[in-house]
């Protein structure tokens, strides 16, 4: 039995988690965001459109606030899909202005009779036309359609074991990328939603290792990992090429004391170069959070102040490698700064020679892969292109 089943009825109420995408969700194609704004002690959901001259805002306010805790979802037709909790059961809608008011087309609800399941939307898919949710429950774990689908929330996919994560792998949204828990380790599949919910491994570094797939262009094929294998004890960035032929690295620039480096987004567009795409993380440490900026190709990263009233954790490169950041203020409620990432090194720098540390993972070579489909990284090559 999947971990939640279909109800028709909508509910709103309490939510069991927060949302796990930053303060802001923004689509694959950098037209909307969306996100919860809060007046006084209230929350509403709020429509950015982000693609014309100025950024604006549309507030999109039900019938009563909204808790704190409430998923927003921006759509690429530019309504807002929202999910709201209570009774167990998680109601979604799709929100669009209308004049003064806001019109809401419920679309069913998903229940979740399992007392510990929980429920949450994935990140955007590339189409922009459909919208994903994860399930967790004791034991499995479920892909809902819950919008952009001919009836209703539809189960799609039933995965053996607590998944987290979430990370697409190509631009049709066919190919979904989870960290998938099972015997106490955890490691990356790969969700083939076109053939029954397929399942097949993609990440996996060592036999006795956590390891995750954080983010991944499908461009270049650049993917951001998190692994104990290089240090077992403790988690570390890394980076590999899906289909190149080398080892994932994981730089020490990328180790920080006392902080946290979360990466949000990835240069589009570099087809060839994956080591030259420039990476965006958020850097917690005691005195809030900033921007990251490194590319594989660097043996640094750059840290830069964010504008004030970031929405932390969210943003969008152009292919030409600006990064543009959301932020609201109370004199700015919805503006959106540009952050040029530092000019790349030239080419020569990226192939020095220097080897890998020590302590890195490694798998032996393969031959080349079926491009239309992902590979386990143990087994697939990890391109050329790869530096410390």
């Amino acid at each position: 039995m999947p971990a939640c089943a279909i109800e028709p009825t909508a509910a709103d109420g309490e939510i069991l988690e927060p949302a796990p995408h930053g303060d802001c969700v923004i689509t694959a194609n950098g037209a909307y965001a969306a996100r919860l704004a809060r007046d006084g002690d209230s929350w509403f959901p709020e429509r950015w459109t982000l693609d014309g001259p100025e950024p604006y805002a549309v507030p999109l306010p039900g019938n009563q606030p909204e808790e704190p805790g409430t998923e927003v979802h921006p759509m690429a037709d530019g309504r807002v899909l929202i999910r709201r909790f209570a009774d167990g059961r998680h109601a979604f809608s799709l929100l669009y202005p209308t004049g003064p008011g806001t019109g809401e087309l419920p679309l069913g609800a998903v229940e979740c009779p399992d007392e510990g399941a929980r429920l949450r939307l994935l990140p955007p898919a590339p189409c922009g036309e459909r919208a994903y949710a994860l399930a967790v429950g004791r034991f499995t774990t479920t892909v809902w359609l819950v919008a952009g689908g001919s009836f209703g929330p539809e189960h799609l996919a039933e995965i053996a074991g607590r998944c987290s994560g979430g990370v697409w792998l190509d631009r049709t949204g066919r190919m979904l990328a989870l960290d998938q828990e099972v015997a106490g380790r955890t490691k990356t599949v790969v969700v083939d939603l076109e053939r029954g919910g397929e399942v097949s491994p993609l990440l996996q570094l060592a036999a006795d290792s956590d390891d995750r797939l954080l983010l991944s262009d499908p461009d270049s094929g650049l993917l951001l990992i998190a692994s104990d294998a290089p240090s077992p004890g403790e988690t570390r960035l890394g980076w590999g090429v899906l289909g190149s032929t080398l080892p994932v690295r994981f730089p020490e620039c990328l180790r920080l004391p006392d902080l946290v480096l979360t990466p949000f987004a990835i240069q589009p567009g570099q087809m060839l170069v994956p080591e030259a795409c420039a990476v965006a993380l958020r850097i917690d440490g005691p005195f809030g959070a900033w921007v990251g900026v490194w590319r594989p190709a660097e043996r640094r990263l750059h840290q830069l102040v964010p504008p004030q009233g970031w929405l932390a954790g969210s943003g969008l490169w152009t292919p030409d490698g600006v990064l543009r950041l959301p932020y609201a203020t109370e004199a700015e409620p919805c503006g959106v700064a540009p952050l040029t990432a530092p000019a790349a090194p030239p080419p020569e720098a990226a192939f020095d020679g220097e080897p890998a540390p020590s302590g890195e993972a490694s798998e032996p070579a393969a031959p080349t892969p079926c491009a239309t489909r992902p590979i386990p990284l143990q087994q697939a090559p990890l391109g050329g292109l790869v530096t410390k």
